[in-house]
């Protein structure tokens, strides 16, 4: 093959740089848009034209060679400087278009967010969305997000974010099982309730709670049941079910405290340190940030702004 001219090689160079992020031929070729076997063509034509290998590949991993890992070093300011000046030039346009790639908690994103979207796309129908429900923490720049939804206590200096709500934690069981077992009157009596709650390593579960009001006294009860896991959609169907007090975030609980399904208990009492008090919209810092991106903050805030939390969770008077 003859070699190819420098200028000829510009979206070779940025498949590069890609694959250098998606650290697999699979994510990379996803977020291109293109298949596997055209990322792989396309990468051997650059080494070809280069006349050293730029990539080593595993069966397990995909890795620059120190000539990779120095064309991407070297290329990627001024790759992000034109990307940036595509995203400005596609922002002239009257209305925002173009796609945006969301990642979203998997219970959030399904009771909450998902609903949302039909009335955001009938109001933007320039806009197209690729939504991923996922609980992975994922590297935003890396794995190509545009913005990422979560619910936690703060965001890394290195990203803008934008606060949609505040959230809280709730503690809440069916009205069958509390006439069998009991209505907790004070946190301590948890110790003999089944409690359903969310898995977070091996380590002894327990949930610390505050009073709403009066002084800050702060207590921390060892919990124990027959059932834990990693998703509050499956706590609250097991709390549904009857099987204990389960700990929620507002988002999953909200629409069955106002059916009279579950019933909050200790409502004089803050659950701390559970899951993050904020709703967020986040993304890695740049200076532009696209209209899409600020179109789908904006509506989310405009909806999401009261927050979840049902009437029966506010503090009693």
């Amino acid at each position: 093959m003859k070699t190819k001219k420098v200028e000829a090689l510009w979206s070779h160079l940025h498949w590069l740089g890609v694959l250098a992020e998606a650290g697999s031929f699979t994510a990379a070729a996803g977020r291109l848009g293109v298949s596997k076997a055209a990322m792989s063509h396309r990468l051997s034509e650059l080494e070809q034209a280069t006349g050293v290998p730029l990539v080593r590949r595993t069966t397990r991993s995909v890795r620059l060679t120190e000539a990779g890992q120095h064309l991407v070093d070297s290329t990627r300011s001024s790759f992000a400087e034109i990307e940036r000046s595509f995203a400005s030039a596609k922002d002239l346009a009257s209305v925002p278009q173009g796609l945006l790639r969301v990642t979203v908690p998997v219970a959030l994103g399904r009771q909450q967010i998902v609903p949302l979207i039909p009335d955001f796309l009938r109001l933007h129908p320039g806009i197209r969305i690729e939504l991923e429900l996922s609980d992975h923490l994922s590297s935003l720049a890396k794995e190509g997000f545009d913005l990422a939804v979560r619910h936690v206590q703060s965001v890394p200096d290195t990203h803008v974010a934008w606060k949609l709500c505040e959230t809280q934690s709730l503690l809440v069981a069916t009205r069958s099982y509390l006439r069998k077992r009991g209505t907790p009157a004070r946190p301590a009596d948890l110790g003999a309730h089944d409690c359903l709650h969310y898995l977070r390593g091996s380590v002894t579960p327990t949930w610390t709670v505050e009073a709403r009001k009066g002084d800050s006294e702060r207590i921390t009860v060892k919990i124990g049941g027959s059932f834990a896991a990693n998703n509050s959609e499956v706590l609250r169907e097991a709390a549904l079910a009857g099987l204990g007090i389960a700990l929620l975030p507002d988002f999953s609980a909200q629409k069955d405290i106002r059916s009279g399904k579950l019933q909050i208990v200790l409502p004089d009492w803050r659950v701390t340190g559970a899951f993050g008090e904020h709703l967020f919209a986040i993304r890695p810092y740049a200076t532009h940030v696209p209209r899409t991106v600020h179109a789908f903050v904006a509506f989310l805030r405009a909806r999401l702004h009261q927050g979840f939390a049902a009437p029966q969770a506010r503090p009693r008077r």
